[in-house]
């Protein structure tokens, strides 16, 4: 049967091989063939900057960074699960198109510069025949099996990358350099087709992961604090609320301010939950609490909430036909679903909330559906601050070993394992942590080794970055050479495009024999699949009790 569409790009992808009919996520092969035409105008892009380097000129610097903000828009709405609308891709499209051919202009007519002959630098189609264009355009169009693998496992990486560069922008940070080399890279994979050299760039790509992750953390820290030891509520209080999902700390902040005096909580979901470690968040008394689980459960947790819900970045399911909770969502940044009213942001980096207000005084208040409390905020700071007593429990042999337990969560059956794996360590093993993997074990009672929990957990998905700080400053305490040489092992679940920066990232710092699942992903050919078992120690998920004894010695 020919195929509707074409996506491998996450975990969940049909048959571990690629979605063909329609999307697991949800997205349409309308959706599909827009993302596939984005992806192609930016390459456009990348292949001008590419023969043309920076010049000085405060127009043109001008311009150049107005196309980096466009290139990480773009790339972040094409992340899984963040933008379901096609009409506002077709936008980002068209906006595209422009911007390339004013780049053109500036390449070609100001600076004298010629450029190839190329479709990706010259086409122009109508909306009716975007689908026609994307499908000659998109993935497949690479007939080569590991040229593809290894070009789709770069782009996953920028499509991650980009979304921290957003972020940190978000909060007054910028790292240019690090914008460069995303659109570069995406004229290189246009015209580079040597499997060597783009097994080079693959591995570029983390070590520039790496900075945009450091960025990230610092536009958090220096925005909101370090963050702190916290406890967080699940429950909910008898207070009218919203609901605020998704990764960007602006936009809590933002939120919050407006909200502060409408005798309303807000509550965070899913990855939004580490929002209550960062002591300038935590000082806003209407930050209720966390409501719900991950990502995937926000069908039956949205309609258990009554008050509106904010979309803040990607980890959208689309709501089933008789859903109630529909009319009450919005969404901001690079998401969009058709129907939901989308939030703009002004030229100074502000958005209105009232609406969201308003219908929240409409809104019965939310329903509990659990109650407790979890415990956060272990980044690289806090960690550090308690060195002396994590090291003396390594010593001592009360802590035996730590495993890395950080990435994403996801409805796969097979994702138990998790929760499973978790119950089954040691009692002198340690789960450190970050991302919405954690809510697979974040609410069992694992008990603390000497006042240490058995669960430290670092953020959100970019703030696995802490966890390579944390093992960095574990290996220079114990004077070793190699941080493999550290008692830690990594088990760490996957699912979307942050994930697979984070893991490019862990490679570029010498991290080793990291175990993936629930399982491989599908953009991975077998000949670069053996590569990176080869050198990097690779590896897949077994059994709990086969990997308690390869990763723990049980």
């Amino acid at each position: 049967m020919e195929n509707k569409m074409f996506c491998f790009q996450c975990q969940e992808t049909a048959g571990c091989t690629g979605c063909k009919v329609s999307g697991v996520c949800g997205k349409t092969p309308q959706v599909a063939h827009a993302q596939d035409l984005l992806i192609y105008v930016l390459k456009g892009l990348g292949v001008i900057a590419n023969h043309h380097q920076h010049s000085c000129g405060h127009d043109y610097c001008d311009f150049r960074k107005s196309v980096h903000a466009f290139v990480n828009d773009a790339l972040f709405c094409t992340i899984t699960n963040a933008n379901f609308d096609p009409e506002s891709i077709y936008a980002r499209i068209e906006k595209g198109l422009e911007i390339r051919d004013t780049f053109k202009y500036r390449v070609t007519n100001k600076k004298g510069i010629e450029l190839p002959k190329l479709d990706v630098l010259d086409w122009h189609c109508a909306r009716e025949q975007y689908d026609e264009k994307a499908q000659n355009v998109g993935i497949l169009a690479e007939s080569n099996e590991d040229i593809r693998s290894l070009k789709e496992l770069t782009m996953y990486g920028l499509k991650g990358m980009a979304a921290y560069l957003e972020h940190a922008a978000r909060l007054g940070q910028a790292d240019d350099d690090a914008n460069e080399f995303i659109l570069q890279t995406l004229g290189q994979l246009v015209t580079c087709n040597d499997t060597d050299e783009l097994t080079a760039l693959t591995l570029k790509t983390g070590e520039w992961g790496v900075k945009a992750m450091a960025l990230l953390d610092k536009a958090n820290t220096t925005a909101y604090g370090n963050p702190e030891i916290t406890e967080v509520n699940i429950g909910v209080g008898n207070r009218l609320g919203i609901l605020i999902s998704g990764h960007d700390l602006n936009d809590i902040e933002q939120l919050l301010e407006q909200s502060k005096d409408a005798g309303i909580d807000i509550y965070t979901h899913s990855e939004m939950l580490p929002a209550h470690y960062y002591p300038r968040l935590k000082q806003y008394s209407h930050l209720k609490g966390n409501y719900g689980n991950a990502w995937w459960k926000q069908r039956e947790e949205f309609e258990a909430f009554n008050g509106p819900i904010l979309f803040t970045t990607n980890c959208i399911v689309p709501p089933i036909a008789n859903a109630t909770y529909k009319e009450r969502v919005f969404t901001t940044n690079s998401t969009g679903f058709p129907g939901w009213k989308h939030i703009p942001v002004d030229a100074n980096g502000k958005k209105d909330f009232s609406e969201i207000i308003a219908l929240a005084k409409t809104c019965p208040a939310p329903k509990e559906i659990e109650t407790g409390k979890i415990v956060g905020g272990f980044a690289h700071e806090q960690v550090f601050a308690l060195a002396d007593k994590v090291v003396e429990a390594v010593k001592s042999g009360a802590i035996r070993k730590f495993v890395v337990m950080a990435g994403c969560d996801g409805r796969m059956k097979s994702r138990e394992y998790y929760t499973e794996f978790a119950k089954a360590l040691p009692k002198d093993c340690v789960i450190l942590t970050a991302g919405c993997a954690k809510y697979k074990y974040n609410k069992l009672a694992l008990g603390d080794i000497g006042g240490i929990p058995r669960v430290l957990d670092a953020g959100q998905c970019n703030d696995s970055y802490s966890l390579a700080l944390i093992a960095l400053k574990l290996k220079e305490v114990f004077g070793l050479d190699d941080v493999n040489q550290l008692p830690i092992a990594y088990n760490i679940a996957w699912y979307e495009q942050k994930a697979v920066i984070v893991l490019l990232a862990l490679l570029s710092l010498g991290v080793k024999n990291i175990h993936l699942g629930p399982t491989l992903p599908a953009f991975l050919s077998p000949n670069v699949a053996k590569v990176l078992v080869e050198n990097f120690g690779i590896g897949g998920i077994s059994t709990v009790e086969e990997d308690l004894k390869l990763l723990i010695g049980e």
